[in-house]
């Protein structure tokens, strides 16, 4: 059986050096994951969208609104064996509306609905690879780890969050460096 450990672990392969003639390496298509959607309705929020797959790429979209302390829309896929100890980056094929998304992690360390660790990135209309780096991820909080350990993620999410603003962007892919 394959889980998404083994399969994530399976692109650290392209996390040698990579010339810039180097332009193939091995991700794991959105699709290949089980993504279930989740927004600030839980809390009392009002933002609203959803999460589909079209053509095995992970496309969320909405509207976030900040209103009744809400904010955020998000597609979330769980990761219940972490991430091989030797990922130091996660790496995206993503495009967008030009607006900026987050990745969320959450761990075994994040108990509390709001905790996870997170960092964001610019999109455009264009397909992009994006690099995040595990240590550039901030703590939601200061009773927080300052650092997430990549074998603790538990799950990995792909959020739109904090202002106002139309959501849409889609994943295509994600790996582990």
């Amino acid at each position: 059986m394959i889980t998404r450990r083994a399969v994530l672990a399976g692109v650290v392969a392209w996390a040698a050096p990579l010339r810039a003639e180097q332009e193939g390496f091995a991700m794991t298509p959105a699709g290949d994951l089980a993504w279930s959607y989740l927004a600030d309705t839980v809390m009392g929020g009002v933002s609203q969208g959803g999460a589909r797959m079209e053509a095995g790429i992970l496309r969320l979209s909405g509207t976030v609104s900040t209103a009744n302390r809400g904010g955020f829309i998000q597609a979330r896929t769980e990761m219940p064996e972490g991430l091989a100890p030797a990922t130091t980056a996660l790496r995206l094929r993503v495009r967008g509306n030009g607006e900026r998304y987050f990745i969320h992690l959450r761990s075994t360390r994040t108990r509390l609905p709001w905790q996870y660790y997170q960092h964001g990135f610019d999109t455009g209309p264009d397909w992009a690879e994006v690099t995040l780096p595990l240590a550039d991820f901030a703590a939601s909080g200061a009773m927080m780890a300052g650092r997430i350990r990549p074998e603790d993620i538990r799950s990995i999410g792909l959020v739109a969050y904090g202002r106002d603003h139309a959501a849409d962007v889609s994943l295509a892919a994600l790996g582990a460096v």
